[in-house]
Parts: C-alpha cells; sequence; structure tokens
C-alpha cells in the first residue's frame, strides 16, 4: 500500500447530513441498493461476512481496519496490535478487553489478519490484513458511495475507482466516528434484536430489501412469503437460532406472518423500518462525512 502519484481533487462538496439523508425522496432506493450489495457479498464470502455480521464484532473490525489504514498511510502512527486495539476502545462500551483480543484471534484464525512479524508478545505483536479484508473492505465502501450518489448524482463511486487511496484516508475517519457514535453503536431496539445476534445484521438486510418499492411504511408493510428454512440455508444458521431472532421481533410486535406457525405472508412493522432508515442515515452520513473530508485535504500527493 504505497502512494506514488498525486490525487486529482473533483467534486468536493458539503456532506450530506442525517437529516439531509433521510429526508431525500431517493434514500429507501438507495438503501436498498446498499442492502441487496450487503447480502450479495454475504453470498461471495459467506465464511467471513457470517464471523462479522453482527454489531460487536462488526465495530471491533472495523477499529482495527482504521488502524491498519492509518499505520500504512502514515508509519509514524500506532499500527494493528492487541494493545492497540484495546487503547482504541477506551472510553466505549463496545467490547471489553478480553473480547477484542479474542477477535483479533478469530480473524487470524479465519486468515483474515496475518503476523507481520516473527510471532511474540500477543499483545504488541504487528499485525495486517489479507489482501481478501482489503478487497472486502473495499467493496463495501464502494457499494455505499454508489448508493450515496443516488441520492445527488453525485461521482463518489467513480473518483474512488479512480484512485484507491481515497478508503485508506477516509476508512479510518468513519470507522473512528461510527465506533463512538451511539447513534450507531446503540441501534433502537427493533434494530438491535437482529443486530446483536450471529447473522442478525444479514436477516435485517434481507428483510429490508424486500419491501416493495416507491411506497411508503404502513403499520405494517406486507413483503410476501417468507419461510426461516430460507433464512437458515442462505445465511448458515441453525434453525432454532433463527426461530429465536424471529420469537424476540415478534414479542417486539415488529414482524409476523398472517398465519400461525410462521405460515402465509410475512410483515414489516413501520417502527422496525423507520428505525432501520435511521439508524442506516447515521452510517451514510459518516462516511460522506469521511469522503468529502479526504477529498478536501488533498491538496497534494496523500
Amino acid at each position: 500500500m504505497t502512494s506514488t502519484s498525486t490525487m486529482r481533487v473533483a467534486g468536493v462538496r458539503a456532506a450530506l447530513t442525517i437529516g439531509d439523508i433521510l429526508e431525500n425522496p431517493h434514500f429507501p432506493a438507495a438503501l436498498r441498493q446498499a442492502a441487496l450489495k450487503l447480502v450479495a457479498m454475504h453470498d461471495d464470502a459467506p465464511r467471513i461476512v457470517r464471523y462479522v455480521a453482527d454489531l460487536q464484532k462488526w465495530l471491533l473490525t472495523q477499529a482495527s481496519l482504521a488502524l491498519h489504514f492509518e499505520h500504512a498511510t502514515d508509519p509514524s502512527r500506532p499500527g494493528l496490535t492487541a494493545a492497540n486495539l484495546v487503547a482504541f476502545l477506551v472510553d466505549s462500551n463496545v467490547a471489553s478487553r478480553n473480547t477484542a483480543v479474542a477477535h483479533l484471534a478469530e480473524l487470524r484464525n479465519y486468515r483474515l489478519l496475518l503476523d507481520l512479524e516473527e510471532p511474540g508478545d500477543r499483545r504488541s505483536r504487528p499485525l495486517g490484513f489479507a489482501d481478501i479484508a482489503e478487497t472486502l473492505a473495499r467493496q463495501w465502501f464502494d457499494g455505499h458511495l454508489k448508493s450515496l450518489d443516488m441520492l445527488d448524482d453525485g461521482s463518489r463511486y467513480e473518483q474512488s475507482l479512480a484512485d484507491p487511496r481515497l478508503l485508506w484516508h477516509a476508512h479510518p475517519r468513519m470507522a473512528r466516528r461510527l465506533f463512538y457514535d451511539r447513534g450507531w453503536s446503540e441501534p433502537p431496539e427493533s434494530v438491535d434484536v437482529f443486530v446483536r445476534t450471529g447473522s442478525g445484521s444479514n436477516i435485517l438486510h434481507d428483510l429490508m430489501a424486500r419491501l416493495p418499492q416507491g411506497r411508503p411504511p404502513e403499520e405494517r408493510t406486507w413483503i410476501g412469503p417468507l419461510r426461516i428454512s430460507e433464512l437458515t440455508e442462505r445465511y448458515i444458521i441453525s434453525r432454532s437460532h433463527a426461530q429465536r431472532v424471529f420469537a424476540r421481533a415478534r414479542e417486539l410486535d415488529i414482524v409476523g406472518w398472517e398465519r400461525p406457525g410462521n405460515k402465509g405472508n410475512f410483515w414489516v412493522s413501520e417502527r422496525l423500518i423507520r428505525d432501520y432508515r435511521r439508524w442506516q442515515a447515521v452510517k451514510f452520513a459518516m462516511i460522506d462525512d469521511a469522503f468529502q473530508w479526504t477529498l478536501s485535504r488533498a491538496s497534494g500527493s496523500l
């Protein structure tokens, strides 16, 4: 990851705010596109994406990537080690020290993280992300830029394709802001019931991608037949796990089936749709902020 050319600055504009995004009539369509992209990423790499498909693991992975990119673009910054990730957690309620260290160990088991030096003290051992991890991060980032472009006919996606270094510099700012933004790290209860479970984020994105297009949310928005077995097969989870997730959601009266026994057409509540959209709007706003910030400071070579 080295910089050998000067980045061309074009199309710098004020970042969209959460309010801007929520009020934009194209946001439901843009959000559907993003959800479909996230589901497609799971289908392409189910073993990896499935592992980080709960919010705590997602946040820890993004924090780890931030340290990785910061050090790669500025060697004077702390690199990714267990000790530095623990330091990243200070003043947050995201995870304990032991959970963070265990997460790095799991990322190594998945071959997403590699030792940069001979194994030594686990806390100070330098780690780096494998190419596949950066590829997935880039797909995630570019997919959201493409959805943001739908809101204002922007050119973020094309700019990212033209200069891959945008990701390296924008990602840490985005990750750090999301990590400490309670609007993202502590989602509404209706969203939380999904995203705090294994593969729950995937299931929620899947449900939202099925919403009928061009219609405002109703008290109950019907999305057609839905079988739990369909979700368990796609997202590689047990039937009992999926049933527990939906049982908790039904207790909140945010989803349901028209007939007993989880049969017939499936509905999603207006509350869940609106909570999901506001939660996602926080992420979209942080990505755009980081993207525009990176462009604005690129007066020379990054």
